[in-house]
């Protein structure tokens, strides 16, 4: 990978996050959508997990080869991004499901 592409990377992303993390909290205190409070509170934790997955997976590919067991810690590396990852999606489809249980329950009281 180019020199300057890590920094474009991470940058890009922390960007991209950094937004998407503060539209959720607005979200989430927001008083028009006070029923969906507990899904958006989902959401903000599969930010969390896909931030820290992602974290994990740069430091990943930032890791020296000429380390005696790169191999091992490589590998060791990517499981833990691969179980961060999962958790991520595990609040993504609980949020989600959240939503549509609150929409459910919105349109039977209308």
């Amino acid at each position: 990978m180019e020199e300057e592409t890590m920094g474009m990377l991470i940058g890009g992303f922390s960007i991209v996050m950094g937004l998407s993390f503060i539209v959720v909290l607005w979200l989430i205190f927001s008083k028009e959508r006070k029923s969906f409070k507990v899904a958006y509170a989902w959401v903000l934790g599969f930010f969390v997990f896909f931030s820290l997955a992602i974290s994990q997976a740069l430091q990943t590919l930032r890791f020296d080869m000429n380390h005696p067991m790169a191999s091992e810690e490589i590998s060791l590396r990517l499981g833990i991004t691969g179980v961060l990852w999962a958790i991520s999606m595990l609040f993504l489809l609980v949020g989600l499901s959240k939503f549509s249980s609150t929409m459910k329950k919105t349109l039977e009281t209308t």
